[in-house]
């Protein structure tokens, strides 16, 4: 079996526009379909440097299966293969999410809709409790790392810890572990060695990489001063259209923030966007918080996409354009949020990549990797409480115990878990006992 043709760049594009209209399932579902139509169908990249590529992504902060779609694109197409490749990955989602984002807020309180949202919130408490099992059921391999995610779940739920403080000191154990006693901590992250075979490939296991991946300290020095470059120039825009302590600007500051802490995945960065966007600058409420996840879940593109619907609500809250413009305000949020989240992702790969491709061993951040995703496991856990306190009790303790939402939420578990359904259909069919059952209330 020979290896393909070189890959032209106008069948990558459509390729990676294609995939952004179809990558449902979250980052595990979207690997493994890049996977099989990467490595296995189309062979443009050989197992083994795919999963090479994947465990660089997987010990930088950020959506990981966003950052092996434009890794693998600027292998093949340089630098503008990568933009093309990430920004059409995430750029469907964006205005998916700006369109039901739109819906949300203007006909929310439509029975119709308020009966789909009453059963997904329920479901959305399942997906994240299941989130914390598979990723617990991954990473917590040894007593000390069950240790580690106590430690983190009582730091964030009792005493209030900033989740940035809890992933650096997270990370440093991890660090220390890794050192005093490697077998606990060498145990998880990452991905093994590649051993199925699928054909030669257009980027083999041998193939020399192309002198564009060959890393320069020029060509960092220009990759870095470009991100930082771009970084201020969207930032200065903001800042001298409306001042620093405008909502957009804010925005702009915290997703950079955001951007940088998210290791472990979407699940590990939602208490932080929470504890900012929700407690301290208070641009949207809990209940829209998990309004917004059950959005984020049923649209194609990375979980993290959240943060556009967080960007929408804000603004459109806020009014930012006046009352008449609340629609172009939301969307202005939306692109605030979502450019200011991604940025770094490209960054780390056009300045990190071509290093990584000069060594095709084995990366050596598991053991901090380790640790902050053991810690991880705690903070999901504790946006799960967070989130059936919202749902079970919306009125508070002291209001009524929502018994059909808890019968809802188990059984979405149960299908989740048990029966290993697709995040989809459950939503699907949470969404129409919800409304099925509104409507019956409004009945009798």
């Amino acid at each position: 079996m020979s290896a393909p043709d070189r890959i032209r760049f106008a069948e990558a594009f459509r390729f990676w526009l294609k995939l952004g209209f179809i990558s449902f399932g979250g980052p595990t579902g979207q690997i493994a379909m890049m996977h099989q139509e990467l490595v296995e169908r189309r062979r443009w990249i050989s197992e083994k440097r795919f999963l090479h590529a994947l465990n660089y992504c997987m010990v930088l902060p950020g959506p990981e299966a966003t950052q092996l779609a434009t890794y693998i694109g600027w292998m093949m197409h340089r630098t503008w293969g990568g933009i093309v490749a990430g920004v059409l990955f995430v750029l469907p989602s964006v205005f998916i999410l700006m369109a039901l984002s739109w819906i949300y807020l203007a006909h929310g309180s439509v029975p119709v809709v308020a009966g789909i949202f009453y059963g997904i919130k329920p479901a959305v408490v399942a997906i994240v409790l299941a989130a914390a099992w598979r990723i617990g059921s991954r990473a917590l391999r040894h007593p000390a790392l069950w240790a580690l995610a106590a430690t983190a779940f009582l730091a964030i739920f009792a005493l209030g810890v900033p989740f940035p403080a809890i992933v650096i000191a997270a990370g440093v154990i991890g660090y220390a572990g890794g050192r005093v006693a490697p077998q606990v901590f060498s145990a998880s992250g990452g991905h093994g060695a590649a051993h199925a075979r699928h054909g030669p490939a257009v980027i083999d296991d041998e193939t020399p990489a192309p002198e564009h991946a060959r890393f320069t300290w020029p060509r960092l020095a220009m990759h870095v001063a470009a991100g930082l470059a771009i970084w201020a120039l969207a930032m200065a825009a903001l800042v001298a259209a409306s001042g620093w302590h405008s909502t957009l600007t804010q925005m702009g500051w915290f997703f950079t923030k955001a951007a940088l802490l998210t290791f472990g995945g979407a699940y590990a960065v939602l208490p932080y966007v929470y504890q900012g966007a929700v407690e301290h600058h208070q641009w949207l409420t809990a209940a829209q918080m998990i309004d917004g996840l059950a959005l984020g879940e049923t649209t194609p593109g990375p979980l993290i996409m959240v943060v556009a619907f967080v960007g929408f609500v804000g603004a459109w809250t806020q009014a930012l354009f006046g009352g008449d413009a609340q629609f172009w305000a939301g969307a202005a949020g939306a692109v605030v949020a979502t450019f200011f989240t991604f940025l770094p992702s490209f960054v780390f790969i056009f300045v990190g990549a071509p290093f990584i491709e000069t060594t095709h061993g084995n990366l050596k951040f598991t053991a901090p990797l380790a640790g902050i995703t053991a810690a991880v496991v705690g903070v999901v856990v504790n946006l799960a409480l967070f989130f059936a306190w919202h749902v079970l009790w919306p009125q508070g303790f002291a209001g009524a115990f929502e018994w059909t939402s808890l019968v809802i939420g188990c059984a979405a578990f149960a299908a989740l878990f048990r029966f290993k359904l697709g995040v989809i259909p459950v939503i699907g069919a949470c969404a129409a006992a919800g409304l099925a059952i509104t409507l019956m209330r409004s009945l009798f």
